[in-house]
């Protein structure tokens, strides 16, 4: 896991070259390299995890000096493509995984993409045929950022994040039409568009040639989802235990590390499920390269608020024997590093990263380096509420069908009267609701002049739940979820791997109807049934989810309190053109003043005022 940096077709001092590779120093403390040929820059920080001698550092050259690598990610598989490479005659000097993608490219060309298991964004110049390649991986959870605006027409340049461009930029403006819109906050990272203009993000799933000759990039698609199903069985039993099968490998893969692993544990069915089967393939698999030091489990405590999941969380540690770090979030000493973690975030969200920034900061302090994570179960088997809740389309006028949907919302929210939709929780009641809700969606849907993404072929043969399900993975809660917690670790030089993001996990998601989803009345209940025998049944079969977040209305109205009216009161919040500061300023006193005030009251706020900090701690820093 590291930071990946080029330029082409621009002259540039190693020293001009290495300060912009350092800004991302965070992403890749170990070591930093740089190569060099005529108007050909290509730079590497390195956070070492496989191979963590000299012989697995970047950039790296191929035994004939022809092809020359720079890359950010993992492939988990390496170890069986090695075997493969090795029976064709390749020859190799390390034992690292970014040696065994050079010589895949060399061998396969653009076809060894849909060979790998893992998560990437790498560029491989050939200085025979003067052209680049790059990749994404198939889902995005790497990033990779270009640039056309330099000096000359044919400029070019790439980076694992935007801070590293702008040195080379003409200019370094800010993306208005995102940031005046806080609706679009969940929206663009799965397109082009970036918060700064004139640097666009390569897309996932894509690769393509950059020539220096003529200037031009030519992408093109080598993944999508839908085009890669998988034949499943008929009987929910088998399904369920094909997705064991499935994800035990993905994570015994994920598993191979030459340093410390752990988990960043929440107490709720993801976390536990992924560090559960880590303890029991440690005891069951023989996968080769497959790191034994995994218990290291870092859970959040936010203590006195609705997001504390401590209890859970010990259920789960005293199941498998195991201890935890716990890591209490304390926003006043946080708010003097806040102004950097939101230089390092890049980007705008719904609320603050303190706690992310703060759990992921304790990881790397105890010594563990690679975090095996839960994310992306949500989304791909109908973990929220407001997804699932749309497979009443889908089971029609069965009275059944609906119950079993009804249960499951039902009872994922405490019986504690706190939710108005669920009053009396009466199917009745939950369908009226979610009647209106539905029609007042599809409103605003035909009112709305945002453009839509294209869906793929083969989009409109799935159900309801697994349209919503599709566009949540791939346009807007998954894309900006992994763009966030690539940046909550790598801001503290940690490798999150997600198990759940295995192609083949995301293929059999797509390839399982809603039933095999909501089974039971019970939400994501394939994981359940599947991995409920390494778990805790308590955890395994938890209804109500809490979610790992910030509790900003708790902090706005208490401990942030003076610092969210100290901004108010600024004179540069006041003259801060990317915000509306009255509009701004009201919802922040909303939040603090009004004791009815929601998390959803705190989203907005935050929301609206993020451009301004956003503009004070990256913007201007980019600009000096």
């Amino acid at each position: 896991m590291c930071a990946i940096f080029g330029l082409l077709n621009k002259i540039v001092d190693e020293n001009s070259a290495r300060e912009a590779l350092d800004r991302m120093v965070h992403r890749g403390p170990d070591d930093g390299m740089i190569w060099q040929e005529g108007e050909v820059c290509l730079g590497h920080r390195r956070l070492a995890i496989l191979d963590l001698s000299s012989a697995g550092a970047q950039p790296m050259t191929d035994a004939s000096g022809r092809y020359v690598i720079v890359f950010n990610g993992e492939i988990y598989n390496f170890v069986e493509l090695k075997k493969e490479l090795t029976a064709a005659g390749c020859e190799f000097k390390s034992n690292s995984d970014t040696e065994v993608l050079l010589y895949a490219y060399i061998k396969w060309g653009k076809d060894c993409l849909n060979r790998f298991n893992g998560m990437w964004a790498f560029a491989i110049w050939d200085r025979e045929k003067k052209e680049l390649f790059l990749s994404r991986d198939r889902y995005g959870v790497k990033p990779l950022f270009y640039t056309r605006y330099g000096m000359n027409e044919r400029f070019f340049a790439f980076a694992s994040e935007m801070k590293a461009l702008t040195p080379f930029m003409k200019e370094v403006r800010p993306n208005r039409h995102l940031l005046s819109d806080p609706t679009l906050m969940t929206e663009y990272e799965s397109t082009g568009e970036c918060v700064i203009e004139e640097i666009e993000r390569f897309p996932a799933g894509c690769c393509g040639y950059f020539y220096p000759a003529t200037g031009e990039l030519k992408v093109e698609r080598y993944y999508e989802t839908l085009s890669n199903l998988m034949e499943v069985p008929d009987s929910y039993e088998e399904q369920t235990a094909l997705f064991r099968e499935i994800f035990l490998d993905s994570c015994a893969i994920r598993m191979r590390s030459d340093v410390t692993l752990g988990t960043a544990l929440s107490g709720g069915l993801d976390s536990s499920a992924t560090i559960c089967s880590m303890a029991h393939l440690s005891l069951n698999s023989k996968t080769e390269r497959m790191g034994h030091n995994w218990q290291h489990a870092y859970v959040a405590a936010f203590p006195g608020t609705v997001m504390d999941e401590r209890k859970y969380a010990k259920m789960v540690t005293d199941h498998l024997w195991i201890g935890s770090t716990e890591v209490v979030i304390d926003p006043i000493k946080a708010l003097p590093k806040l102004e950097n973690y939101l230089y390092l975030f890049e980007d705008v969200y719904l609320t603050s990263p303190i706690p992310m920034m703060e759990l992921y900061g304790a990881l790397r302090a105890d010594g563990t380096i690679v975090t095996l994570d839960g994310h992306g179960a949500d989304e791909l088997f109908g973990g929220y509420t407001f997804d699932f809740i749309n497979a009443l389309k889908d089971a029609g006028s069965d009275e059944n069908d609906r119950k079993m949907i009804l249960d499951a919302y039902i009872e994922s929210f405490p019986n504690d009267g706190s939710n108005a939709a669920l009053k009396d929780r009466s199917y009745e009641a939950v369908e009226r609701t979610f009647r209106k809700r539905d029609l007042k969606k599809r409103l605003k849907g035909m009112l709305s002049m945002r453009r839509e993404n294209k869906m793929p072929e083969g989009f409109d043969k799935l159900d309801s739940l697994n349209k919503i399900l599709y566009k949540s993975v791939h346009t807007n809660i998954l894309p900006t979820l992994l763009r966030n917690y690539d940046r909550y670790s790598m801001a503290n030089s940690v490798e999150i791997r997600m198990p759940f993001m295995d192609h083949r996990v995301v293929e059999l998601a797509f390839s399982i109807g809603w039933r095999s989803k909501l089974h039971g009345g019970y939400s994501k209940s394939i994981i359940r049934d599947a991995l409920s025998d390494i778990m805790p049944k308590e955890v395994a079969y938890r209804r109500t989810k809490i979610g790992f977040n910030t509790p900003i209305v708790e902090w706005m109205k208490g401990p942030m309190k003076e610092y969210f009216e100290d901004i108010c009161a600024d004179t540069s919040f006041a003259n801060c053109d990317l915000i509306n500061p009255g509009k701004v300023k009201a919802a922040v006193n909303h939040v603090i003043y009004d004791e009815g005030a929601t998390l959803a009251d705190g989203e907005k706020a935050f929301s609206l005022l993020y451009p301004y900090l956003w503009e004070m701690s990256f913007l201007k820093r980019c600009r000096s």
